[in-house]
């Protein structure tokens, strides 16, 4: 649509406004000057209370309601205004003489006019006096003026004109006076409110909890999901402290500190933070829930705006899986006993001091025995993912010295490795106050004291499993186990030279039951559950695992643990 300029618009509005002030001057005039009328004022006579009253509301609207109705259109006020400016005149046209009244040089006015608003309220003139033409022809309002023709040339020369008139404006106003900038605008203005509509009816229809704050904090928008959530209805949300609404918890229902709360986490770090915790309703209603919270940020100059949740509950799916783990943990515990049984009954079946047995039968029992180790390994590794998962895995930690502890374990897992034809490396160093060799001035060598609050059987079995691993999937070169550190880090590494993991497979690697899938590693037995164990063990005392890995060029597995000084250490041995 073709829309004038803001004072062209000013311009149809107050012309309107005139003409139908004049109007209800003229009908006032009547009572006092209706005998002193000069000839050529007759027409004013034909104004009735109706049209006076029409000019009263077209005045009224036009001073009083413009501007309000201007906010939901640009030119819809100025459309209202023309329409009663239009109803006015076609009927002191019809109570003057019709066609023949000289009404019609105002109706001129109201063609020419019509163009600002755009073609079809231009167009608007033509389609009404075609109408109004065809109700006199079939006399529905013939009888005003009998003595004069329809179709006489004045009749003609109106209703012709009518056409060229709103022609003319509609080709006038769109070529000298329309704003293309303006047009522009208001075809913009269309489309964001278009989008800002969609995307309240977007985030009002998911079924996720949708939360946003403002950079200090206090909730500007959330949805029906949100406010059934927390108890509190959107609109008594509005401008309310984030976390007063979303009362979070950890999941075990420990309070979380201030400093610590996720959205405070975010607006200072603007970074994105997923957890999972509790939600503490206004009706005191616990929910487990699942919270992503991110940053937002204005294009463009990266200005921090705020922040965004999108809350999950999760309570139902997390009573399922503590149903799963509870399962998986009772059965497990209860198939080791009769699995325990049979591995040792089979044992002594094997043991020449016990009993007697061919070789044909002897190699039978091996194999059960050897399936049965590996059944019970899985009930085993069964049970412990479900403790882990649940928070049962029993850990006493104490002060361990990491570099004396390692030397040792080593030791142990060394026949594994070199059974199989395999080097074993072991490399304590220092990334502090050292050269590369591990020396310092003076040609000493000093061998730094790394300390860390584990339980060592938890720990042990994580660097077992990994070597196994690593032993398993290498089929020749070495293995390397090292150490090293900071001040405040401890890391370990289990370095191997086998065939390698694909990159897409690292990201899945530490997850329950997943298993590299090629067909260089599906023919070596396991679990799946050994990496998963190693990272809820890990995740225990505060550490981080990972590995990186390139096919072809063997695999490293990290261990991170947080390290405490030499006092520390000693007074916790106390």
């Amino acid at each position: 649509m073709h829309i004038a300029s803001e004072r062209w618009l000013h311009l149809y509005k107050y012309t309107t406004i005139g003409i139908q002030g004049l109007l209800l001057v003229a009908f006032g005039a009547q009572f006092v000057y209706s005998d002193r009328f000069p000839d050529f004022l007759d027409l004013l006579t034909a104004i009735t209370p109706l049209q006076a009253g029409i000019a009263f509301i077209a005045i009224v609207f036009g001073l009083a309601f413009y501007a309000f109705a201007e906010r939901t259109s640009r030119h819809l006020p100025p459309a209202i205004l023309g329409a009663l400016l239009t109803l006015n005149v076609v009927s002191l046209m019809h109570a003057s003489g019709g066609l023949h009244s000289d009404w019609v040089l105002v109706w001129a006015i109201i063609c020419l006019l019509g163009g600002i608003l755009g073609p079809a309220i231009a167009a608007a003139p033509s389609f009404i006096m075609t109408f109004y033409f065809v109700l006199l022809k079939v006399s529905a309002f013939n009888g005003v003026n009998e003595s004069k023709p329809l179709l006489d040339t004045r009749g003609i020369i109106v209703l012709v004109g009518t056409y060229v008139l709103s022609y003319v404006s509609w080709f006038v106003w769109r070529r000298f006076y329309v704003d293309p900038k303006d047009v522009e605008v208001e075809r913009l203005t269309g489309q964001l409110k278009s989008r800002q509509q969609l995307s309240d009816v977007l985030i009002q229809s998911i079924t996720d909890g949708i939360v946003v704050t403002d950079t200090k904090g206090k909730i500007s928008i959330t949805n029906p999901a949100a406010a059934e959530m927390t108890g509190w209805p959107v609109d008594e949300s509005a401008n309310i402290d984030v976390k007063t609404v979303m009362d979070l918890r950890e999941e075990d229902g420990k309070e979380i500190p201030e400093q610590e709360n996720i959205f405070t986490q975010v607006l200072a770090s603007r970074q994105s933070i997923e957890k999972i915790a509790q939600l503490i309703g206004r009706d005191d209603k616990k929910r487990t829930v699942s919270i992503a919270v991110s940053p937002i940020n204005i294009p463009g100059n990266e200005e921090l705006a705020g922040a965004v949740a999108v809350v999950r509950d999760v309570s139902a799916a997390r009573e399922e899986e503590a149903r799963r783990a509870d399962f998986i943990s009772t059965a497990s515990h209860e198939m080791r006993t009769p699995v325990a049984a049979i591995e040792g009954y089979l044992a002594l079946a094997l043991n020449e001091k016990v009993s007697k047995i061919d070789n044909s039968a002897r190699n039978y029992l091996n194999k059960a025995y050897s399936s049965t180790k590996h059944l019970g390994k899985l009930f085993q590794d069964l049970l412990t993912s479900a403790k882990a998962e649940d928070g049962r895995l029993v850990s006493h930690p104490t002060v361990v010295e990491i570099g004396e502890y390692i030397e040792k374990l080593a030791d142990d897992l060394r026949f594994t490795a070199e059974k199989k034809g395999l080097l074993v490396d072991v490399v304590v160093g220092s990334a502090e106050n050292t050269d590369a060799d591990g020396s310092v001035a003076g040609g000493k060598t000093i061998k730094p004291l790394y300390y860390a609050m584990a339980d060592p059987d938890r720990l042990s079995e994580v660097i077992t499993n990994l070597f196994d691993n690593a032993v398993k999937y290498t089929e020749s070169g070495k293995i390397s186990i090292g150490l090293t550190g900071n001040n405040d880090i401890i890391q370990l590494f289990i370095k191997d030279t086998g065939p390698g993991i694909p990159a897409e497979d690292v990201p899945h690697l530490f997850q329950k039951f997943y298993r590299v899938d090629n067909s260089a590693t599906r023919t070596i037995g396991g679990t799946g559950l050994g990496l998963f164990i190693c990272r809820k063990i890990i995740e225990i005392y505060n550490g981080r695992i990972w590995v990186e890995s390139k096919v072809g060029e063997g695999s490293t597995f990290y261990i991170n643990l947080p390290r405490i000084s030499s006092q520390e250490a000693m007074t916790n041995q106390k």
